[in-house]
């Protein structure tokens, strides 16, 4: 075998908890991702002399916008006919499997969706508790491309969401699936949210007291959405339906965050920074 391909067959269940009910990497490495996001978010409250129970209220939300929101996300986005016909399957971890349903775990979480249900989330918290809503933005902004690294880790454990082949020369062949040598375009997206992660670090600690409220949360949109745009040119679409389009569902759902990333970016918003707390 080529030293350049590198041939990956982890099984995705780490351990069987009981015979229905498994351990798996994607779970895990998603929680990881949300602990050290909180951590880092708390080191800024913490800075700034936010209370950190104002920070706890706020990761509650969160957790519950991400979740639902990828979850409808997938079912509505990408396979809106099969869950309509099975709508049991969209909020519980349960697929029907040879006439019975049987305990699977989520088969589908759509990153976009993620995000939406994760601002309306942020929306809702920050409105019962008079929170400035950019002010919040930009502060968990920073530490959202954590969470977005271990997601791919992920999918890259789960031999899942993987690129087109490459020439054959190198690659990763995930053989849970095929012998085709493939773009590991998990690992490209994780290395690229790392990368942002750096640079809206940085960012922050340079540039915090020059930028308005918002412009950290636009930069992260732009950053990470064009991102997303990019690799997705190396990806294996995710359903059929997209294999007749110019770009696929997840090109077409980050380009109005792209936009919306850059009006933010260019429309300074006068900070209000008695509302922050």
């Amino acid at each position: 075998m080529n030293d350049r391909i590198v041939t990956w067959n982890l099984d995705p269940v780490i351990y069987w908890i009981t015979d229905s009910f498994p351990l798996k990497y994607y779970g895990l490495f998603f929680i990881t991702g949300l602990l050290l996001a909180n951590y880092v978010a708390k080191r800024i409250y913490i800075k700034e002399n936010v209370p950190i129970k104002n920070l706890e209220k706020l990761f509650f939300y969160i957790i519950i916008g991400i979740v639902l929101g990828a979850r409808l996300g997938h079912c509505f986005f990408y396979e809106p006919s099969y869950y309509f016909q099975n709508p049991i399957e969209i909020l519980l971890p349960i697929q029907k499997i040879g006439g019975s349903y049987q305990f699977t775990g989520f088969q589908g979480l759509a990153s976009h969706g993620g995000a939406i249900g994760a601002l309306i989330a942020i929306g809702i918290y920050c409105k019962k508790y008079k929170t400035n809503f950019l002010w919040v933005l930009d502060r968990i902004a920073i530490a959202t491309p954590i969470v977005a690294v271990f997601i791919r880790l992920g999918n890259f454990m789960n031999s899942e969401i993987y690129g087109k082949p490459t020439n054959g020369n190198w690659g990763v062949i995930f053989q849970r699936d095929d012998l085709i040598p493939r773009h590991p375009t998990q690992l490209y997206e994780a290395f690229s949210y790392l990368l942002i992660f750096g640079i809206l670090l940085f960012t922050y600690k340079k540039m915090a007291n020059k930028l308005s409220n918002g412009q950290i949360f636009g930069l992260l949109l732009v950053l990470v959405f064009s991102a997303r745009f990019l690799i997705e040119f190396f990806k294996e679409n995710q359903v059929g339906f997209e294999d007749t389009m110019t770009i696929n569902m997840g090109q077409i759902l980050s380009i109005p965050f792209i936009i919306v990333g850059l009006i933010l970016i260019f429309i300074k918003i006068s900070p209000k920074h008695s509302e922050k707390l």
